[in-house]
């Protein structure tokens, strides 16, 4: 009989020999990932090296070729999206998708009831929580078509707070900010960092990413090529010829 993989003792999210393949082409190829309780983890590379394809596979939003996903201790390779909410995975994508003709607060109502599976009464508290911690009090009751890029991006943090996560998975949310907006958008995380949610971020606009991740990983190809302080990873020759040279 084949043993199968354990998580490390330390991880509370973790991947073993993660692959996903779209026909002939491979986007994740055999990763090894670890995310221990309270980290803050920043994820870069080049377009196509298959960050956004990894944090699919690890929130259930897309299904892996190969190899397992453990959270706490549990297999949860199997487990679709909803179920991963529930447990305390939550994800936010890199465009914002709010429920156009629902207001701010709706919007956030909604992923507490049916993303954090909170009764009415929970679901209005945890909303209205995550508002006043992301800053959206003054748009709560503003339709969330008319929001600006900001406030778009704003919300789509929100509603992933509003399901109460223990790991919050956030992809490229400080894409097209001015540096103004990028630095309201790090006070916002750092103050989640400070009720204890483990963070994983992919983001392209790295000096924004260091501020709060204490941790770097570097992807190319489907392959993770370096795991560091952001200090050893940002000046690894392997992780320069990448950006420099690497895949479109």
């Amino acid at each position: 009989m084949i043993p199968q993989s354990r998580p490390p003792s330390q991880a509370l999210l973790s991947a073993r020999g993660l692959s996903k393949r779209f026909g002939a082409q491979t986007v994740l190829d055999q990763v090894d990932f670890n995310l221990r309780r309270g980290e803050a983890i920043g994820i870069v590379g080049p377009n196509g090296a298959g960050k956004t394809t990894l944090l699919a596979a690890l929130s259930g939003s897309l299904p892996v070729t190969a190899g397992t996903i453990h959270y706490a201790g549990r297999d949860i390779t199997g487990m679709d999206a909803a179920h991963r909410c529930r447990l305390g995975i939550a994800r936010s994508h890199q465009v914002p998708r709010p429920f156009g003709g629902m207001t701010v607060f709706e919007n956030v109502l909604t992923a507490a009831l049916h993303g954090g599976g909170f009764t009415r009464t929970q679901a209005q508290e945890r909303s209205m929580d995550a508002i006043r911690l992301c800053g959206m009090l003054p748009v709560a009751n503003r339709r969330s078509e008319s929001l600006g890029l900001l406030d778009r991006k704003r919300l789509e943090l929100t509603r992933s707070l509003a399901t109460d996560p223990a790991v919050l998975l956030l992809d490229e949310i400080g894409g097209g900010l001015t540096d103004g907006e990028a630095a309201e958008l790090v006070g916002t995380i750092k103050a989640l960092r400070q009720r204890q949610i483990t963070i994983v971020w992919i983001e392209h606009i790295v000096h924004v990413l260091v501020q709060v991740a204490e941790r770097l990983v570097c992807m190319d190809a489907g392959r993770i090529i370096a795991d560091g302080t952001p200090e050893a990873v940002l000046s690894n020759q392997t992780v320069m010829s990448a950006y420099l040279g690497g895949h479109a």
